[in-house]
Formats: structure tokens, sequence, C-alpha cells
């Protein structure tokens, strides 16, 4: 038997080997041709690859469904120990503290205790890249976190984007294959630019609303304090009479939301790859703690029947305007772990855990997530028993028959491990004040059966796009020329044109003409017409920045002779403000200032460029000036603060090397003798001068 032959793909000159099965058992691989059938591992054909098994087509995903465990259980044995995705993260201590009482909707005591302080840990990562990832590529950032409630562990695990790729867990293995590093090379790392990534968004056309999210500027955050929370899916809540309201989870940042440029964020990773992680310890370090308010969106499954959308789909969120947030509680992040493997490393976050009072939708990406959590952490954590490491292990009381199994760290004592047993005093066992379902009927015809209701693909991707500011418009179009740009295949980049153009024609023009495409390829094939939703102001980013300093951070570039009375009166009003100050010397030993002091500096000047900074201030001699002006690292300082639309603070030798940058002065490059002007435009970016530095 041949066992070299190879077979022509369709796709370029691609070819795959063709391999067949020995008559001695040996493995060999699968030919890649029209005709071969997608099958599980014990190749049996598969006739739906898109929807899990569900009792009827609103219902839950059933246990029963095979290909779905199989799929899934491959894929989150893949990696060990790294987690797949969400491998590089950055988790704190904290407490969450009820503000509003959910007593009416929900038995749980976390939500129905005002006042009561419960301890929690979040962890914030990113999505694609490995642990030794950067901090700052286009990605989403998960956000998980687990509460330590009275009642048992609730994890609370979602990301900063409200909505996903994908409607059916099912997709989820091929998202991740498509999204990571391409298999015969290895890279790229942490990236979405690349063929596999786009040729799979392509062809799954429900992904057109969270493409939105992530080229927008909600990807390239400034700072892990200033990014929402989002737990994506509806879940239930249960109150003493069994009646339950649909819930969504929101968490808002008490510092506002805030993003980098792209350019920004690129040079960045190269000055510190480590750059949020490293601000959100410094912040903690300093005592300014992060902190959060939990948000609910409360509805009824009546309310939900009324929506032009399907709240069960991952792919839609419910707009802020038809269903208003409500604020009830805080959370605030005050200890860093006293070591980061045992805590952040290990910590592992299950959806399936869940506290009474609260429960789950029929959401068929939540419910292949409630599998699939569990099952990653028996792979990456070696044991079932990876709930008795300290960080995991809940601060209430907790008892049952388990025993035995790797890493069994207790002791449990007696001769009963059952239940019922007679052989016990006081055994464990079951309470009416335990875990109760929402009782819900369900009705219908079971099979793979994706419903109606989610068949609109682009209606709120359209929605999320005409809601932005005409800056963050351009920020998403350029985004997609440059990520689309990286695609080697043509076919690809059309086809993502074609998607663009149910969105926004002028989107889809302005980046096929970036692409440089002969012609605006026709639209895509929509399987449902496209809504026309009104605009939402509450999805922008810079319609929601707040005027404040707060959690900022201004960069003051002095030399030998720079002006004292300048920089003490900028160090003043920034601290005041509530922003911290760093100074950037050519020398790290510090600087000689102009009354003979020495000044201690923060960082030197190559190696702690402005973009660490949201603002700067350059204090410099007309000699210091001069020479700086001869000097690489200055002239980018000034630069790229210019370029990134910062506010810029100038003395005589700071107008030196504005002039020796070739800069000119607009609104935003104020008089370092104006202090309060200064630190009223350090508050947002300078978004009128991004006409004139790009196009």
């Amino acid at each position: 038997m041949n066992n070299d032959k190879f077979i022509k793909c369709k796709d370029d000159a691609q070819y795959n080997k063709k391999t067949q099965v020995g008559q001695g058992g040996e493995l060999h691989q699968i030919a890649h041709g029209d005709d071969a059938s997608l099958t599980t591992n014990q190749g049996v054909p598969i006739s739906d690859n898109q929807n899990s098994l569900k009792s009827n087509p609103l219902g839950p995903v059933l246990l029963e469904d095979f290909i779905l465990r199989e799929k899934i259980t491959h894929f989150d044995h893949e990696r060990i120990p790294e987690r797949i995705v969400h491998a590089r993260g950055t988790g704190v201590h904290g407490y969450f503290e009820l503000t509003h009482s959910l007593e009416q909707y929900t038995t749980a005591k976390i939500l129905t205790e005002v006042s009561e302080q419960t301890p929690l840990f979040t962890r914030i990562s990113t999505v694609a890249g490995g642990s030794g990832s950067v901090d700052t590529p286009r990605d989403v950032r998960g956000f998980a976190t687990k509460f330590y409630t009275k009642e048992g562990n609730w994890d609370l695990v979602g990301n900063n984007v409200p909505v996903f790729f994908i409607q059916d867990a099912i997709k989820f293995p091929d998202l991740v294959h498509a999204i990571k590093m391409e298999p015969d090379r290895g890279f790229p790392q942490s990236a979405t630019a690349h063929d596999t990534f786009w040729d799979f968004i392509s062809l799954t056309p429900e992904s057109m609303h969270m493409v939105m999210w992530i080229m927008s500027d909600r990807t390239i955050p400034r700072s892990l304090r200033m990014i929402e929370g989002f737990g994506v899916h509806s879940f239930r809540l249960i109150n003493e009479n069994g009646h339950s309201t649909f819930v969504k989870f929101h968490w808002r940042p008490k510092l506002g939301l805030q993003s980098m440029i792209w350019d920004e964020a690129v040079k960045t990773a190269g000055a510190d790859p480590d750059f949020m992680r490293r601000e959100l310890f410094e912040a903690i370090e300093a005592g300014d703690y992060p902190e959060w308010d939990l948000a609910v969106q409360l509805f009824t499954a009546e309310e939900a029947d009324k929506f032009p959308f399907d709240h069960l789909d991952a792919t839609k969120l419910i707009p802020e305007e038809l269903v208003p947030l409500q604020v009830i509680g805080r959370m605030v992040l005050n200890r860093w772990p006293n070591n980061f493997f045992a805590e952040t490393e290990q910590v592992a976050f299950c959806p399936s855990h869940v506290v009474p009072g609260i429960d789950f939708s029929n959401d068929p990406l939540l419910q292949g997530r409630l599998f699939s959590y569990l099952d990653t952490q028996l792979s990456r954590l070696g044991s079932p028993n990876f709930h008795q490491i300290p960080i995991n292990a809940p601060k209430c009381p907790f008892a049952n028959h388990q025993r035995d199994g790797q890493m069994q760290m207790q002791q449990p004592i007696g001769r009963v491990s059952y239940e019922p047993n007679s052989l016990s005093e006081a055994p464990p066992h079951e309470t009416p004040k335990g875990f109760h379902s929402a009782a819900v009927i369900d009705g219908g015809v079971k099979g793979r059966i994706r419903m109606d209701s989610f068949a609109d693909h682009y209606s709120q991707a359209r929605q999320f796009f005409i809601s932005q500011t005409s800056y963050e418009e351009a920020h998403i179009a350029s985004a997609l020329i440059f990520e689309l740009s990286k695609v080697e295949h043509l076919h690809i980049r059309e086809a993502m044109v074609s998607h663009l153009r149910h969105i926004s024609e002028e989107l889809a023009s302005k980046v096929s003409d970036g692409l440089g495409l002969q012609k605006i390829p026709d639209a895509y094939e929509s399987a449902s017409i496209v809504q026309e939703m009104p605009a939402s102001p509450a999805l922008q980013i810079i319609g929601k920045m707040k005027g404040i300093l707060l959690g900022r951070s201004i960069g003051i570039l002095i030399a030998d002779g720079s002006n004292i009375d300048a920089i003490n009166a900028l160090k003043k009003a920034v601290i005041d403000a509530g922003a911290s100050v760093k100074i950037v010397s050519p020398k790290i030993g510090g600087a000689k200032l102009s009354d003979g002091s020495m000044i201690k500096v923060d960082g030197q000047l190559a190696g702690t460029p402005s973009v660490l900074f949201d603002a700067v201030a350059i204090i410099l001699s007309s000699e210091a000036a001069k020479e700086l002006s001869m000097e690489a690292a200055a002239i980018d300082f000034i630069r790229d603060a210019f370029g990134h639309l910062k506010a810029i603070a100038i003395d005589n030798g700071g107008v030196t090397l504005l002039k020796t940058a070739n800069l000119r002065e607009d609104s935003g490059v104020i008089d370092a003798l104006e202090v309060e002007a200064f630190i009223a435009a350090a508050k947002t970016r300078q978004w009128e001068r991004e006409s004139a530095v790009r196009a």
C-alpha cells in the first residue's frame, strides 16, 4: 500500500498527504479531499457540526451528545499545563460589597445581604496568546471573578466584551484552532491578523457582531483598571417562591473606559511587554485600589419574547436603552497574590460553580461551557481534587462523601463514604435550602436544531458600528484594513468585505479601498433581513470616558538645568487631580535642576518612552533642549505623544524639541505655566488632532 500518495487541494498549490488505515490496524492520515466525510474519532460520520443536540429548539443541551462531548473533551486536553486560552492572566484578591438587595428576585445571600463584604479573586487575561506573550495585543480580555460566598463559591466567568464569536459551544474548538498560531508554522502569537482566523470568520456570519467589537478600541485597553466586564450569557435568578427572572451581569470600572491608539499599543508592547500587569501591580502597591460597580439587567421571559433578537444567542447583547442597568454592588481589588503560580496560575474558574438562587439559561454556548471548563480543570490541574488548592477552596464549610483521587490533601475519617447511611452520627445530607434548578417547562422535538431567532447576524453588528463616534468608526476601519492586509488569500479578504456591506456600506467601501480591491464584492447572502436598530451611545468608549485624571500617569521629561518651579507646579497639580507622576531623564542617576538641587528620576529616557503615559510635560533648559534635539529617543518621546493624541505641556526648551520633531502647536500643546489648562487637556485625548496625523 502506497502511503506517500499526494492529492492536490482546491486551494492554490497546497498539498495534503492522503493516508489510510493499514491491514494491521496502524493509524494513517486521512485524505483531505472533496469526498472526505467529517467523522468522530471513532469514525462515525457527523451530519451536523454546527449545532449541539438539544431536547427541543429552546431546550438545554443533552448530555447524550457524544459528538459535542468528544470534540470538546479532546480540545480541553490539547495543552498541559498552560491554559489553552486565557493563558496570560493577572489575578488580584479583593472583596465584593452589596449595596442594593435583589431579595425579590433571588435567595442567593451574596445578592441579598446588603453591606456584607464577600472575599473574591479576579483574574483578567488575554485570550489568544500564551503565558509568555505581551500584555497589549488587540485581543479580548477575560474577566473572571471567584466569589467565596457563605453558600459556596460562585464563579462569574466572562469577558470585557458582552458578546461572543459563536452561538453554540460545539464550534468553540474550531474558533480557537483558527485564532491560535497556525499549526504548520507556530505563528503568529497572540494575534488575529492571519489567514486561518479570518478564513473561519468569513465563513461564520454569526461572528460579525463580535468582529465589530474586537476591531474597535475595546480590545486595546489603556489599563486593566479601565475595562468593563460582562457575564455574556443570560442567567437566571430564583427567589424563595421558585420564580425565576433572567439576568445579565456587568462590571463597570470606577475610573471609566479608556483605550490606546493602535500604534501606541504596538510600541508599548516593545517598551514594556508587562505594561498592564505592572501598572495594576503598582496601583495596588500605592493603595490606589481599582474598583468596579456590579450592575444587572433584569427581565422576564415575557419581556424577552418581545425583544427583536434572542437573548439566548451569545452573539447578541441587550441594549441598555431597552433594559437599563441597575447598580447593586461594588468590587474592590486590594491585595496582590503572595505567589503568582500558586494563586493566579492555579485558580480554576468554572461557570458551573453557582450558589442557590442563581441558575443557568438554555444558551447553547453557556450549556457547553458548563461541561468544558470543569473538564479543562481536570486536565490542567491533574485531579478532581483541584478544589482543595487554597485559591480554589471555599471559605465556607463543605462536606460530602467524595474520597481519594490524586492530590487528596484532606484526611477523611470514619468508615462511611456513602449516603444515605446509618453508621455515622452526623453525616452530611441534602437540605431543602440547597440548590434548586429553575422549574421550566421545555417541549419540542429533539435534534440538532438552531432556532430561526438565531439567524440575524448583522443587525446588532450594524447597531454597534453606527453607535460609535466618527473617531471610533475610523479606528474600526483602520483595524480591519490592517488585519486583512496580513491575510494572504484574496478570496478571504473579499469575503470579509462582502459581510461588511450588511453592516455599513461606507465601512465596506473604506476597507475595500484600503485593501486595494478592484471592486467592492457583492454582499454576502444574509439568512435574515438586517434590522435598523437605533444607535446606542452606551456602546461607545469616547462618549463614555470620564473627565477625570484618576488612575492616569503623567510623564515629565527633564534634564540638567530644568526649571524646578515648573516641575513642582506640574507635579502638585497632577497629584491633586489624582494621577501619578514619573520623572524621565537622560540618566537614571538623576538630574541637577535650575536651583542646583538633585532630583531623583523614575525612568531613563531610552527605556521610558511617552507611550507609557497618558500625557507628558517637557521641561528643559535651552542647552539641554539642544543636546536632546540630537537624541532620537527624545524626538520619539514628543513625536509619539503628539501622534497618540496626548496633551503636551512645554516650556521654551520643549518648544525647541517640538520644532526639531517638525510638529506644530495645537490646542493640546500647552504652555507649561498654564497648569490648569494642561490638567484639563490631559483628562482626554486630543481627538481633533487625529486627522492631522493619520489618514
